[in-house]
């Protein structure tokens, strides 16, 4: 079982329970920003995804799902944790050897609230239909049989990807990959939203979003700087990188726009934000400021140019949940395997001399996007069959707020 000898610093402690608190934040954050994007008659839905699976995530983590991604090895494959922690067995005050200066349950919080927040990423893909029972089911079994092993493979002691030598220093493979592609499965499965020829499917409220990404952005400094697991110079470089990479993101993301569509949009700056903030998640404990700009700047322009392609190929991802995550999740892998320098902690990227770190990179991100993909859509399939996918046409037209909770969130 893997513990380790108590050694509990208080200062590391603090800093992770805090950033527990952050990463808890942006789930409601999240619900804000997806809750603005669409239209007044399933704020309520929408908002609820988030909410609920901050319940659902949180149980079943403790439950089942943190011993499946951070237990034992099973049988030294790498592709599983084994039972050590069910329940959480074993995981109290004492230290875990993945930590080993702050208790095990505060690890265990932290990798909790990255648990919650990676499922309701993916409800911005089949907002505005999706049969809320469907929901639930679909949400359950995705956090343990795609969360949990991706976890293991990346994080987890003996997990294959890891062995290999990959590296993700809070998420791009494990979160923002694995959520993207689930959430591009299923906007084809599901299919497009009913739309008539009054309908725009445009933001009911911006300024729910914009306070949304604004949590997100705050919160984003305990995902990234959290997961240095102590309060040292790793932190504070996670920290930094993380804020200069959405803010460059921001600024090109809006100026892009700008050219393209002949005004500097509101939605677009607080995307693109969000959009460095995704591809600077893995390079985030790997990198130095100049290599966040760099990354900044990628991830504003290929995720706009994502968003176009998606348009174009007529997929109803309905809040661009892959052009962001997706793309952004494997766009940042991708370039920790360019910029990371040993200075910063020990790992070398090509420009550090290490041209076969970003061969790993690649087989990682192929790993993530196969699996994820394969395995969400065959969870879809199996939802349909036992509760059905999609509310009814009629349900749709009346919005999924009073169709599927019986609630308004604006009284007219």
């Amino acid at each position: 079982m893997p513990t380790a000898a108590s050694g509990i610093n208080s200062g590391d402690t603090a800093w992770v329970l805090t950033s527990t608190a952050l990463v808890m934040l942006m789930t409601p954050g999240l619900a804000l920003f997806y809750g603005g994007l669409v239209r007044r008659k399933n704020v309520l839905s929408t908002i609820m995804h988030s909410v609920f699976i901050l319940a659902l995530v949180s149980v079943t983590w403790v439950l089942i799902g943190f011993t499946l991604a951070f237990g034992q090895d099973v049988n030294g494959w790498g592709i599983i944790g084994g039972l050590d922690f069910i329940g959480l067995h074993g995981v109290g005050k004492d230290p875990l050897s993945y930590a080993p200066t702050i208790p095990g349950s505060a690890y265990m919080a932290f990798q909790m609230m990255f648990a919650v927040i990676t499922p309701a990423l993916i409800t911005g893909a089949f907002a505005e239909r999706k049969r809320f029972k469907a929901f639930v089911l679909f949400s359950l079994l995705w956090t343990i049989f795609v969360y949990s092993p991706i976890a293991h493979w990346v994080w987890g002691q003996g997990g294959w990807l890891a062995k290999l030598g990959a590296i993700d220093f809070a998420g791009g493979t494990v979160v923002h990959i694995s959520s993207g592609v689930a959430a591009l499965v299923a906007a084809l499965v599901l299919g497009p939203r009913v739309k008539r020829e009054s309908d725009r499917f445009e933001p009911h409220d911006v300024r729910l979003t914009v306070i949304g990404a604004g949590l997100l952005w705050f919160g984003w400094f305990g995902f990234n700087g959290g997961s240095a697991l102590a309060a040292n110079g790793l932190a504070a470089n996670a920290f930094v990188v993380t804020n200069t990479a959405a803010g460059m993101a921001a600024l090109t993301w809006v100026t892009v726009s700008w050219l393209h569509k002949g005004t500097p949009s509101v939605v677009g700056a607080v995307a693109g934000g969000v959009a460095g903030l995704v591809a600077i998640t893995p390079a985030s404990g790997y990198v130095d400021a100049s290599a966040a700009i760099i990354i900044g700047f990628a991830a504003g322009s290929i995720c706009y140019g994502a968003i176009l392609l998606r348009e174009r190929l007529k997929v109803d991802d309905a809040l661009d949940v892959w052009a962001v995550h997706g793309v952004g999740g494997t766009l940042g892998a991708i370039l920790t395997g360019v910029f990371a320098i040993a200075a910063v902690n020990g790992a070398s990227g090509l420009i550090d001399g290490n041209a076969g770190q970003v061969g790993k990179q690649l087989v990682a991100v192929a790993a993530t996007w196969i699996y994820s993909g394969v395995v969400t859509f065959v969870i879809l399939k199996v939802v349909d069959v036992f509760v059905g996918l999609r509310v009814e046409e009629s349900e749709e037209e009346a919005g999924l707020d009073t169709s599927q909770h019986g609630e308004v969130a604006w009284q007219s």
